[in-house]
């Protein structure tokens, strides 16, 4: 038997799977309420007001409707009078997220998480419990018994293909894809399908008369690496379905700490950019110091009602951990590059240059240096403070308002880049 299982696992090569949650959201919502939620047209909104967000993600009941992601919500409701419009609650995705990664890490060391609703698995070393087929088998019913949730996964030599072959079959599939079915199974889709390569590079690629993977496969690399630069040597290969990055066990040290906000309108007036700074400076700064980290530069985002999208930067004199710093800078940042006339429908604040606090050489002038002790115990008790009874427990005026950057302190209703801290501060409590 064990010789059997043996020949369903290469002498050199790696065994990947790719696990993805099938509409993440609404599935952790119609196992917690099935009677409410199961088997109806759903959709999680991000908005402080439903009726003017944007669907964030939605059933397989509501996109046979028409429904998909990124549509607004009256739009959705235009096409599906019957469509469940629910308030996102990130608290309860991150305790279903950390209780599917506890099941897939069962049957490997070597998992590691993207987002909140998939991960890959090396299982190379796994054949204890069974073929590739059978441990993705188990995998997706034990997520499916324990937790009510729907998940596809992927079977390859690689995360590349890995990450395809999830896509291929959704919901609950299961997809075997090899170097070897490549030029069948890929080559004729369009290049923005081959995960990795957006909306821009495709137009780029059509540009240059390559339409398909597989006449991207078959192009020559001076020509990619010309217009490319070394990025067009990946995507020949991944092309041709050669990826040899690993499953990294351990999230990488963050090159960067950042958050943006979507407005539900445009916004101009002084106050309220300085409050959406604030807010989002406040919250990147908390993350910052929760993983002991220090700042050398500070990045913001400003987003057009047009969809044009600047980022502008600088380095910092001193590296920080201090919101209120973070802030200062962000504002001078918007007010040397942004009109206060030209509104504004989203704004984000990156910390940049990152590196641990207790290996920073930090250089203060002697004011500083005099109330810096006590500045940071008061961070500190700050910190505690919140941690204990919740982000609302100490805010300044500047943050109260009706946008969705007061929201950030709510953790039932925040996302996006702050979905997968979780995974990182608490290391999703493996055993």
């Amino acid at each position: 038997m064990k010789n059997d299982i043996d020949a369903y696992y290469p002498v050199n090569g790696r065994v990947i799977l790719h696990v993805d949650m099938n509409a993440f959201y609404c599935s952790v919502h119609a196992a917690e309420e099935p009677d409410k939620y199961r088997d109806k047209p759903t959709a999680v909104a991000g908005s402080i007001e439903l009726r003017k967000g944007i669907i964030v993600t939605c059933s397989y009941a509501a996109r046979r409707r028409g429904i998909s992601t990124g549509m607004h919500v009256n739009r959705a409701l235009k096409l599906c009078p019957e469509l469940v419009i629910i308030q996102p609650d990130f608290d309860l995705y991150r305790k279903y997220s950390t209780a599917f990664m506890k099941i897939a890490y069962g049957y490997t060391p070597l998992m590691q998480a993207t987002s909140i609703d998939e991960c890959y698995l090396d299982i190379t070393g796994s054949r204890q419990f069974g073929t590739p087929e059978q441990i993705a088998e188990e995998i997706q019913r034990r997520i499916d018994e324990e937790l009510g949730l729907p998940c596809s996964v992927g079977i390859a030599p690689n995360k590349l293909l890995a990450k395809m072959a999830s896509d291929m079959k959704k919901p609950r599939g299961i997809s075997v894809l090899r170097i070897r079915d490549v030029p069948r199974v890929l080559w004729d889709k369009p290049c923005g399908e081959l995960f990795g390569i957006g909306g821009k590079t495709a137009e780029k690629l059509r540009k240059l008369g390559i339409y398909t993977i597989g006449q991207l496969a078959k192009t020559e690399e001076e020509t990619l690496t010309k217009a490319f630069g070394v990025v067009g040597v990946w995507m020949k290969q991944a092309a041709n379905g050669i990826d040899h990055s690993p499953v990294l066990e351990e999230r990488e040290q963050n090159k960067s700490i950042g958050h943006t906000t979507t407005l539900p309108n445009d916004i101009q007036a002084r106050e309220d950019v300085n409050r959406v700074l604030l807010n989002i400076s406040d919250q990147v700064a908390r993350r910052l110091r929760r993983k002991e980290l220090v700042a050398g530069g500070v990045q913001i985002t400003i987003r057009t009602p047009d969809m044009k999208t600047i980022t502008r930067s600088r380095t910092l004199a001193t590296p920080t951990e201090d919101a209120g710093e973070i802030y200062e800078e962000a504002r001078r940042l918007y007010a040397e590059h942004w009109s206060w006339d030209k509104p504004v429908r989203l704004l984000g604040v990156t910390l940049q240059h990152l590196t641990p606090k207790n290996e920073s050489a930090i250089q203060l002038d002697l004011f500083k240096y005099e109330k810096q002790p006590k500045k940071e115990m008061l961070t500190k008790t700050m910190d505690m403070l919140r941690n204990k009874f919740g982000e609302n427990a100490v805010v300044t005026a500047g943050m109260l308002g009706d946008d969705p950057s007061v929201l950030l302190r709510n953790h039932k209703l925040r996302g996006t880049s702050l979905q997968m801290d979780f995974v990182s501060e608490d290391g999703i409590d493996l055993p």
